[in-house]
């Protein structure tokens, strides 16, 4: 896949699920969970993000040498410029804070990002033995796996807005007063805390339907998910309905609505 060259092929997201595994694979080997390091951001860093992060550099440089690498370790020590049209997002381990207290709602990010806009991702779950994965316009998928093989992918959809129960995920780390006072607006929902990515998946494969975010997050930490949850039939704006601005100078999404189809008029 050349630079210049935006179209997803099944082959690459074939090989972004390869590489997901092996840096599943590096983060579930025994390693120092204690060893843990602070980040100028005050957030935490082990041996399992770098040794992920290092896997899926070094296989994006092979699949596509022609595309910038954006991740999150790397860019704790640099920020990088956003100037190429095409590149990939990396969060090589996603839910720093759930690794470490050895919960299982941690996953491996990578996403394809073209003209501001995911358009392809993988997210792999290490713990659970599951990926999700699509490509925009082509559909989504799961697939479980296990140390030696990969079963065969199940296409995945959203499903309709019910009209009872409206099921919310929120994050486990960051459920702040605002996310509070947004929840008490909802009429008949019910939340569920989950960490890191997973609550894109889980809207993706219609086991949800609504996932609030009103704070601030890297890219890299919504891309894959972004990109998963449309190809499945669901949508990620901004506040306003507007869609959101990926490569800004600081890498930040200040907030997002994602939901199980369209947004709602008004974007609520």
């Amino acid at each position: 896949m050349s630079s210049s060259d935006p179209v997803v092929h099944p082959q690459l997201l074939a090989a972004l699920t390869a590489l997901s595994l092996s840096a599943a694979a590096a983060i579930r080997l025994p390693s120092p969970r204690g060893r843990v390091a602070t980040k100028t951001d005050g957030s935490p860093v082990t041996p399992a993000d770098e040794a992920a992060e290092a896997i899926i550099r070094d296989g994006l440089g092979r699949i596509a040498p022609g595309l910038p690498i954006i991740s999150e370790e790397a860019a704790a020590r640099e920020v990088p410029s956003v100037t190429a049209r095409t590149y990939f997002l990396v969060d090589p381990l996603d839910g720093t804070r759930e690794f470490i207290e050895g919960s299982d709602e941690y996953t491996v990010n990578i996403a394809l990002v073209s003209d501001g806009t995911p358009i392809a991702g993988v997210i792999a779950a290490p713990a659970l033995g599951l990926i999700w994965r699509g490509i925009v316009g082509r559909g989504a998928e799961r697939l479980e796996f296990s140390s030696r093989e990969t079963s065969a992918p199940q296409t995945i959809h959203t499903r309709a807005r019910p009209p009872d129960e409206l099921i919310v995920m929120v994050s486990r780390s960051h459920l702040d007063a605002p996310t509070r006072a947004y929840l008490d607006s909802l009429p008949h929902a019910r939340s569920v805390a989950c960490g890191s990515s997973l609550k894109f998946c889980r809207l993706a494969e219609g086991k949800a339907d609504h996932y609030p975010r009103l704070g601030p997050t890297h890219d890299w930490d919504v891309a894959a998910g972004h990109a998963i949850l449309t190809a499945a039939g669901g949508s990620v704006n901004a506040l306003d309905g507007a869609a959101l601005a990926y490569g800004s100078p600081r890498l930040l999404i200040p907030s997002f609505l994602a939901w199980g189809g369209p947004p709602p008029t008004g974007g609520r």
